[in-house]
């Protein structure tokens, strides 16, 4: 289900998300920067996951859209707005800390941004990663990114 983001696709992403029992949903950002570079944050060490490098992303609150989530999520944790959710780029599943069935559902975002901008709250790095780099990531967001080159 790859195109326009719209409320109807929105909905039909989350009644799949139901019919698979996910119980949490989570949003992820592919910010790009117009040099074929995304950006990409660090968790702290001692953190859930830590170490890991990943989009921004965040769980969505139960009165939110996803864009909503979207929107929210990257500001919260980069101090970047998003100016437009442009394309639906697939979505991921894991187990949350909790033990929650989780979706990662994951697009394209223009945001307001120069490359000195980003302002972390909840992570102890960023980076605006190049091809080479931008496979830190896990295989799950590697995948998303291939999904993102290929529609560039």
């Amino acid at each position: 289900m790859n195109g326009p983001v719209d409320a109807a696709l929105l909905g039909e992403l989350l009644h799949a998300a139901d019919a698979d029992g996910i119980t949490k949903h989570v949003v992820g950002a592919v910010v790009p920067d117009g040099e074929g570079r995304v950006l990409l944050l660090h968790r702290a060490a001692d953190d859930y996951l830590g170490g890991l490098w990943e989009l921004p992303s965040g769980g969505v609150d139960a009165d939110e859209t996803l864009t909503e989530a979207l929107r929210r999520e990257v500001a919260e944790e980069t101090g970047l707005a998003v100016t437009e959710v442009e394309t639906y780029l697939g979505h991921f599943d894991y187990l949350s800390r909790s033990g929650k069935k989780t979706r990662q559902f994951n697009f394209i975002t223009a945001t307001t941004h120069e490359s000195d901008t980003v302002r972390l709250t909840e992570h102890d790095a960023h980076l605006w990663a190049d091809r080479t780099e931008q496979e830190r990531v896990s295989g799950a967001v590697r995948s998303v990114l291939a999904t993102w080159r290929e529609k560039a």
